[in-house]
């Protein structure tokens, strides 16, 4: 499959930012993101509308719970469901969480992986099932944690080996690698520079919450912060220009503060694609 989506995109989520969208599509976003799980299976007015962002716009889904790491059978039924719902609305590009999130339930909320070379055999396989069901590569995203049980091997050398293993892609979440650095000790940049660029579809930048000075909640629930704007600056150096979206899913403010952020992405991106634009912004 041909991967068009390029630019700076946004988040879709019902409500004011909807209406607000929908009034007036913005120039400055040239993607929106989705989770399937709030849209299969809408009818009404409201898949109405939804039909006609995914008819004038490019559309990526971002899955909440497929539950790569659990232990529990996938569910192959939703599987199949996205399958079709992807054709329907032609959505090139399905990622989930390189996470757990399930056990005979849903815990609503994205667990950490245990570190271990069991896991990477387990996930992977996950994944590859995924891929047959769909048809099609997944990008797994680099998630935050704030634990890391039974830990056998680094962060960086998990996600390495799972993507190498599963044969998959990687969604880079530039925030999360920061929140991890600090709530875990390690060099952002060295880590982001380890990681399989050739690997990656397309990239997640948001905002967090510091809970205290050693201690980071990613909430998606506020503004960008320097240091991970500088993250992003030293993907795009280091692996080339990808698709990037804003998340912002909690204390949305109105739409022309996110259209600021979103310009931030699209500036930073062109800078990188002009090399003397990008000597003119140093």
């Amino acid at each position: 499959m041909t991967y068009s989506v390029q630019g700076a995109g946004l988040g879709l989520r019902r409500g004011a930012l909807m209406d607000a969208l929908e009034a007036q599509f913005p120039t400055q976003i040239a993607f929106l993101e989705v989770a399937p799980e709030n849209w299969l299976g809408l009818g009404g007015r409201l898949g109405k509308r939804f039909r006609q962002f995914t008819e004038a716009h490019p559309v990526l889904c971002h899955g909440l719970s497929l539950n790569l790491g659990g232990f529990t059978p996938l569910d192959e039924a939703f599987l199949k469901r996205l399958k079709h719902f992807m054709a329907v609305h032609q959505i090139p590009c399905y990622s989930e969480h390189l996470s757990y999130c399930g056990d005979n339930g849903h815990l609503y909320d994205l667990m950490p992986i245990p570190f271990t070379e069991a896991a990477i055999k387990q996930v992977a396989a996950r994944i590859r099932q995924t891929q047959d069901i769909l048809e099609q590569r997944i990008a797994i995203e680099n998630v935050s944690y704030y634990a890391a049980p039974g830990q056998e091997l680094s962060e960086i050398q998990f996600i390495n080996a799972v993507i190498a293993e599963a044969d998959c892609d990687l969604l880079i979440d530039v925030n999360n690698i920061y929140v991890n650095s600090v709530n875990h000790g390690y060099d952002a940049e060295t880590f982001l520079k380890a990681l399989p660029g050739k690997r990656i579809r397309y990239a997640h930048i948001a905002g967090h919450y510091n809970e205290s000075e050693n201690l980071i909640v990613d909430t998606h629930g506020a503004d960008v912060i320097d240091p991970v704007w500088h993250l992003l600056h030293l993907a795009f150096a280091t692996f080339g220009v990808f698709p990037t979206l804003l998340e912002r899913d909690f204390n949305i403010p109105p739409l022309p503060h996110l259209l600021q952020e979103v310009a931030q992405i699209a500036a930073i991106q062109q800078a990188h694609s002009n090399p003397a634009a990008l000597t003119a912004h140093a």
